[in-house]
């Protein structure tokens, strides 16, 4: 579900200059209860690509973000957002490497999911919780890093861009939250 609180973060959290002319990958794009389309499209990217697992509303193409290198190579978008995927991806990790590599230097990444307390909610599977020092480290690869909670449900929401030297960080020892 993309909470009004999710949508209120992207809108704040990006402009123009972000956006315009830019390749944009939306990973997890299915529209089930909102989505920020509309708003990111309202700001003249120069493409915009919502992928997910299956077919739906706002779905371009279908692709597990394990995937995401494979399906479109390294450093291919200039902006790459998640709205309430994470916690759905089976293989967390792999979804955050190849979202963290899709991305081009200098670019953009937006990301929101849950944490602790939230409800499960398969659709199709739920599998994972994420706290802010969850968040702080997996993205301790990125600079102007950004981790607020979400203020109308138990969730996290992640802002970060690409340094021109990415060294990516090791997560194989990282654990979250088991739902």
């Amino acid at each position: 579900m993309c909470h009004r609180s999710v949508l209120a973060f992207v809108m704040t959290r990006i402009s123009e200059v972000d956006i315009a002319g830019k390749k944009v990958l939306e990973v997890g794009a299915l529209d089930v209860n909102g989505s920020p389309r509309g708003i990111i499209e309202l700001l003249a990217p120069s493409s915009y690509v919502g992928v997910d697992i299956r077919h739906g509303p706002k779905v371009d193409q279908i692709c597990d973000a394990s995937g995401l290198v494979d399906a479109f190579g390294v450093e291919s978008f200039d902006v790459v957002v998640s709205t309430e995927m994470l916690e759905h991806a089976e293989d967390w990790r792999g979804a955050v490497s190849n979202m963290k590599r899709a991305l081009a230097p200098g670019g953009l990444l937006l990301i929101t999911t849950r944490s602790p307390g939230f409800p499960q909610h398969d659709h199709p599977g739920d599998y994972w919780r994420f706290t802010r020092q969850d968040a702080l480290e997996i993205f301790s690869d990125m600079e102007e890093l950004e981790v607020a909670e979400d203020s109308m449900a138990p969730g996290i929401l992640v802002r970060a861009r690409k340094p021109a030297v990415f060294i990516e960080a090791d997560l194989t020892e990282k654990h979250v939250q088991k739902v």
